[in-house]
């Protein structure tokens, strides 16, 4: 693929615990590029949770030019800065691609009195004692979600109370014991509960009906919101990375992401496919960068970026 390949043990960083929204693909990818044999060297996942995933990005920032660490991306690298969370910029890293976009699911216990997406509507007009649990920091695109379909109803967004995890299987616990009414939490995240029935979505944020455990689950859309909205993952270096590595990488991102296996992981975790490389993507994230950027000012959330 390249004059470039990976000499030693790959790490691949994932900024959430296991299980969370950023292991998930990582564990996956993983598994591909070792039994496929796209990367001969060893590989190795390694969590770093917190802060959206801003410590596995600031992990790369220590790290410059070393094309043997990278990490999943995703849109917390760009809320963050806008809240002030951090002072990382998305292009002081090195993008390699966009994998796919996860949608989102609003969920409460089976004995919520929020029955459907029109209860939840109106609950929002007056939010304040509504406990809502969401993954993984303020300002991401469940927040920016939530905080939409809040103004939307004519409630205040700063009287959301929000619960903030680090993994959005620790968000669908939260509300599973009762502490929060409502989880707004990756797609993927709480099927094991809708399966089991110990959970129960009130609508998605995908432009359309979803298959499975979501089948018969209304979109915003169809309940008369125009709100579709996800995080999307990627997978990002650290800057200074060699022209040769940038290619060897983008290589064997394309290939994992062509095999059955990865197809069928998009299929079983509700993925959309929107894999991009190059400046494709680039032009992709300064869009979102902005798009992010406005919604977040829009709705009061953004602050200054502390100094880098």
């Amino acid at each position: 693929m390249s004059g470039w390949t990976p000499t030693r043990e790959v790490v691949l960083l994932a900024g959430t615990p296991a299980g969370g929204g950023q292991d998930r693909p990582a564990r996956v990818l993983l598994a591909i590029l070792a039994e496929d044999g796209i990367v001969a060297a060893p590989l190795r996942l390694l969590n770093v949770p917190g802060r959206g995933g801003g410590n596995a990005w600031d992990d790369l920032v220590r790290h410059p030019g070393e094309a043997h660490r990278l990490a999943i991306n995703s849109p917390t690298v760009l809320s963050n800065r806008v809240t002030g969370i951090s002072a990382l910029a998305w292009d002081a890293l090195t993008p390699l691609c966009n994998l796919y976009t996860e949608h989102l699911a609003f969920v409460v216990r089976p004995d919520s009195p929020i029955r459907d997406a029109g209860d939840l509507l109106r609950r929002l007009e007056d939010p304040s004692g509504l406990k809502v649990a969401l993954a993984t920091a303020i300002g991401n695109a469940n927040h920016i979600a939530l905080a939409y379909l809040t103004r939307r109803a004519g409630g205040a967004v700063e009287a959301l109370e929000l619960d903030v995890f680090d993994s959005a299987r620790d968000a669908i616990a939260h509300v599973l014991a009762g502490r929060a009414e409502l989880g707004v939490i990756t797609a993927a995240s709480p099927v094991p509960e809708l399966t089991a029935g110990t959970a129960r979505c009130l609508a998605v944020s995908s432009p359309a009906r979803m298959a499975g455990v979501y089948a018969g689950v209304p979109t915003w859309r169809e309940s008369g919101v125009d709100l579709v909205a996800g995080p999307w993952r990627g997978v990002v270096g650290p800057a200074g990375l060699a022209p040769e590595a940038v290619a060897f990488w983008e290589g064997a991102l394309r290939a994992a992401a062509a095999t059955p296996a990865w197809r069928d992981e998009l299929a079983r975790r509700h993925w959309s496919d929107t894999f991009l490389t190059g400046e494709a993507l680039h032009a992709f994230l300064r869009e979102e960068d902005a798009t992010m950027a406005a919604a977040l000012r829009e709705l009061g959330l953004a602050r200054d970026a502390p100094p880098g």
